[in-house]
């Protein structure tokens, strides 16, 4: 059953473009249907808890194509399965407007599977496979318009991803020749090295691997690709920015960190401290380039670099409470930018207009979509009762915990970014609302919300923001028992 959920996607993904549909809303049918049935199968297991593992191919020794259902994969897959058929119902309606959109949906919905297969993956092999096979099945989706800047969009997408596989693959070799499993371990498979030192030269190959995963969750310097990948149709820049892409990165971190070196080996060390200045450096960068960037979903691509290392952060604290932040901030940020990006999806797909300086008086028009995005623009910022508090709180105490100095600048910079967060989110809800008394109203004419193909998912993810940021209890102590290796 574990392996069905990661095939599924990939065989309905494939079956696409193979099958002669009559009507459009036939392929609608089909694809939502198997999307829907899959993530209820997900879950199934997530709540279930009774799910063994599975072994795909055994190569020599432990080493093997294996899945597993432990407490950090429900999180990730859980996340995936409750986003992607909301996403699919929302792509069926942008897509009208796009060519070549069964190629679309193929890739689409195989990276549905391909991103279980990394939630899932019950070893650093089986994470690594589906992981290189993340970035080949997702840049025909950065590229799907053959624009010139899409195939240039594509092509750094694609440089960065290799490099950076080539220093997570280093990294996945020694966990292998160091350790005593290669299968992930609460705690880490290096405690038990015959030294029993901690050598700097495995402590640079973790620095190293840390940064080769980092690319997909684009750590400073490797993020250019992000923004530039905002040319792809809006359905795919949600999920890279939300789901897919970079949170995969940043789960594959948490995974080296806490299942593969073992935050005994690591904390305290010179390894910590560089990685954890890394994360603080990109939670400013980030928000300032955001800031200052004038096309709708580049500022939020920006934004997404910032938040991303909100979740490196909490992993480099390398407590307990560090990986419940960083949890707390995974699944939060998902929620809420993929809601503010379906928003900017949504202007740009009925009015075609791209830039912050187009976006005048068109929350009048438009009063769903910039209600929505207004909402999301509060949690982003961490307004209590919202989504976003709750993981900034749950990062900041866990700062505070760790007793580091380097962690007390790691707070101002989440004080800053906050500061950066309402200028460049509230900018946006300004426009929209306050153009100035001496806008003419009349170039807005013949706007209106979108249909509720993309108007459902928008307020599907409003309850959540709300619900998360009202009642997370359940959810953090889910997150406690996880970073008490208990699931």
């Amino acid at each position: 059953m574990l392996f069905s959920v990661i095939i599924i996607p990939m065989i309905v993904g494939l079956s696409i473009p193979l099958i002669k549909w009559k009507k459009r809303s036939h392929m609608e049918i089909f694809l939502e249907t198997f999307v829907i049935l899959n993530s209820l199968l997900v879950w199934a297991m997530i709540l279930n808890e009774g799910v063994e593992s599975f072994t795909l191919v055994r190569f020599v020794g432990d080493l093997s194509i294996s899945f597993r259902l432990d407490g950090l994969a429900m999180v990730f897959a859980g996340l995936v399965s409750a986003l992607w058929p909301f996403a699919t119902l929302y792509a069926f309606e942008y897509m009208t407007k796009e060519e070549n959109e069964r190629v679309f949906f193929l890739f689409y919905t195989v990276t549905y599977g391909v991103t279980l297969g990394i939630a899932t993956a019950g070893n650093i092999l089986t994470m690594y496979f589906f992981y290189e096979l993340l970035t080949l099945v997702t840049v025909p989706l950065v590229m799907h318009t053959l624009t010139r800047k899409a195939i240039l969009a594509s092509r750094k997408y694609l440089y960065f991803s290799i490099g950076g596989a080539a220093f997570a693959f280093i990294g996945m070799i020694f966990v292998i020749i160091y350790g005593v499993t290669a299968d992930f371990v609460y705690g880490g498979v290096l405690e038990q090295m015959a030294d029993g030192g901690r050598s700097n030269a495995l402590l640079l190959i973790y620095v190293l691997a840390f940064m080769g995963f980092g690319v997909k969750a684009a750590v400073c310097p490797f993020n250019s690709w992000l923004p530039d990948a905002g040319v792809a149709p809006t359905p795919v820049t949600a999920l890279l920015h939300a789901v897919a892409v970079v949170k995969s990165g940043a789960f594959a971190i948490m995974r080296f960190t806490y299942y593969c070196f073992g935050v005994d080996y690591l904390k305290g060390t010179w390894a910590q401290y560089v990685v954890m200045a890394v994360t603080m450096v990109t939670i400013v960068y980030g928000c300032s380039m955001a800031v200052k960037e004038t096309h709708f979903k580049r500022r939020l691509a920006y934004s997404t670099i910032s938040n991303l290392s909100y979740i490196l952060f909490g992993v480099t604290i390398m407590t307990p409470f560090g990986l419940v932040g960083a949890l707390s901030h995974l699944v939060m940020h998902a929620v809420m930018k993929i809601c503010s990006f379906f928003c900017a999806g949504a202007v740009i797909h009925v009015t075609e207009r791209e830039y912050i300086t187009e976006l005048d008086g068109l929350g009048y028009k438009m009063p769903q979509v910039f209600g929505i995005f207004t909402l999301s623009a509060f949690a982003l910022m961490g307004v209590p009762g919202l989504a976003g508090f709750v993981s900034k709180w749950n990062l900041a105490e866990a700062a505070v915990d760790s007793g580091m100095p380097l962690a007390y600048v790691g707070i101002a910079c989440l004080l800053v970014s906050a500061l950066l967060t309402a200028i460049y989110m509230m900018s946006v809800v300004i426009r929209a609302f306050f153009p100035g008394k001496d806008f003419d109203h009349k170039v807005n004419e013949g706007i209106k919300d979108p249909n509720w193909k993309m108007m459902l998912p928008l307020y599907v993810f409003v309850v959540f923001i709300v619900a998360f940021g009202i009642n997370s209890g359940s959810l953090v102590n889910f997150f406690v028992n996880i970073a008490q290796g208990l699931i």
